[in-house]
């Protein structure tokens, strides 16, 4: 089908196993780093597609990180921040306000300061900081497309310093799978997995369902890839939260949710057992509430591919509701707007 895609979103998403691996390589032998001992915690800073570095950080390396990890999405830098502090402050433009008043204060503060951006004013404070900088690849025409750019960096630095040892086998494993599924999925185009999902969504809104800090950050990465790809509304919940309160809200707007709404669960294969009976109550409870109930399985050797292969799909899936809804994939007028009129 002919596929309206100005900025090539669709070719950019084929080269994401080349860019985790151009990532890794940038990462590697950054001076100026704190050695563990010297890490009491990890701040990630990012708004959006730069965003998404901290909640991958938080799913991948928070069950064998020896420190806390924080992830701040605003103006403001928690008091806690100081010398023991590694802050990753990312924004692939340079220019997010949100992230250049943190990450200052940041510095301000005495924190060590690892700075990931494609230039800007970030790069402009992290050179007068003496931060190092990994430098996101100049040709990626919006921050979305720059996801191994930007989440897989902290990884790789964590792993050198002495915090996280072994990501980069973990890395090595996830590009394995983000290949073998790019391949299914781009040689089938528009009879793959990925489209039939994106058509059995059709024209309602999507709620995206995950478990766990995989699911979390997995479904956060549908929610934001469906909004700004397709120009849709979307939404997601995570469980077992969604059991305590999202659950109650179901069967009483049958006639709403049915012909508006479906939803989307995301497994993978480190969900505590109960939360698999969890995805199966509400499965039972959705099917008669909402059009369709999709479930997306996870694979790949390790947690971090699982995540990786899941976000690689939910793109996929994103990119086929924009071509068939007829939606260029690439510009956000929106956000340009927005951004010129905070700026008058």
């Amino acid at each position: 089908m002919p596929v309206l895609d100005s900025l090539g979103m669709f070719d950019l998403v084929e080269t994401m196993p080349e860019q985790v691996l151009a990532a890794v390589e940038a990462s590697r032998g950054l001076p100026g780093l704190p050695a563990a001992e010297e890490v009491e915690h990890v701040v990630m800073l990012g708004m959006g597609g730069s965003g998404i570095a901290g909640d991958v950080v938080v799913a991948a390396a928070t069950p064998l990180l020896p420190v806390p990890v924080v992830v701040d999405k605003s103006y403001e830098l928690p008091a806690f921040v100081g010398e023991a502090s590694l802050v990753f402050a990312v924004s692939v433009s340079g220019n997010t306000e949100e992230t250049i008043q943190a990450a200052s204060d940041a510095a301000v503060a005495g924190a060590h300061m690892v700075v990931i951006t494609g230039g800007g004013e970030l790069a402009h404070l992290a050179r007068s900081w003496g931060a190092p900088i990994i430098p996101v690849p100049p040709d990626i025409p919006q921050p979305r497309a720059a996801f191994g750019a930007v989440a897989i960096p902290p990884l790789v630095v964590l792993d050198e310093i002495g915090l996280l040892k072994g990501a980069t086998t973990w890395i090595d494993a996830a590009v394995d799978q983000l290949r073998r599924r790019r391949d299914e999925l781009a040689q089938a185009g528009d009879a793959s997995a990925a489209a039939e999902v994106a058509r059995r969504l059709g024209n309602t809104i999507p709620l995206i369902q995950g478990s766990g800090v995989i699911g979390s950050a997995a479904a956060t990465r549908w929610r934001t890839q469906i909004n700004e790809n397709a120009k849709s509304p979307a939404f997601s919940s995570t469980q077992p939260e969604l059991c305590h309160n999202e659950v109650c809200g179901w069967g009483t707007r049958d006639p709403i949710t049915r012909s508006g709404l479906s939803v989307v669960q995301l497994r993978h294969d480190e969900e505590h057992p109960q939360i698999a009976r969890r995805f199966d109550f509400t499965r039972d409870l959705l099917e008669r509430a909402v059009a369709e109930v999709i479930e997306v399985h996870a694979e790949g050797d390790g947690e971090l591919a699982q995540l990786l292969d899941l976000v690689l799909f939910g793109d996929y899936v994103s990119l086929w509701m924009a071509a068939q809804a007829g939606v260029d994939p690439g510009p956000v007028d929106v956000l340009v707007d927005l951004k010129r009129r905070l700026s008058e």
